[in-house]
């Protein structure tokens, strides 16, 4: 089985969200990004109740290049410390994971 895994990163400005994705698939970090619109996150930050407006990136990716995409994510995130979470893929079409593979450079 291909070593496919998606990325869940969260960000508060939908056009820099977009702009991380597009980064990341132009770096060859993940085979694609899917954006997801508005959510409310509620959230302990610094010892108070927060609650805000985020939106969602998943990257599909390959579990290889996960600590170069996390730190590339942390680089160019407004955030001081971003979600940057990784979900196993434990299945699917061979083929479509095998592109994802394809689709992202070798790690370094």
């Amino acid at each position: 089985m291909a070593e496919a895994i998606l990325v869940y990163i969260t960000h508060d400005d939908a056009d820099k969200a977009k702009a991380l994705g597009r980064a990341l698939v132009e770096e060859r970090l993940a085979a694609c990004a899917n954006f997801f619109g508005s959510m409310t996150p509620i959230y302990r930050w610094e010892g108070q109740l927060c609650e805000g407006q985020e939106v969602v990136l998943i990257a599909k990716t390959r579990a290889s290049l996960l600590d170069e995409l996390t730190e590339f994510v942390q680089a160019r995130h407004d955030y001081e410390c971003p979600c940057v979470v990784a979900l196993p893929v434990m299945g699917g079409n061979p083929a479509f994971l095998n592109w994802i593979v394809e689709e992202t450079r070798d790690p370094r």
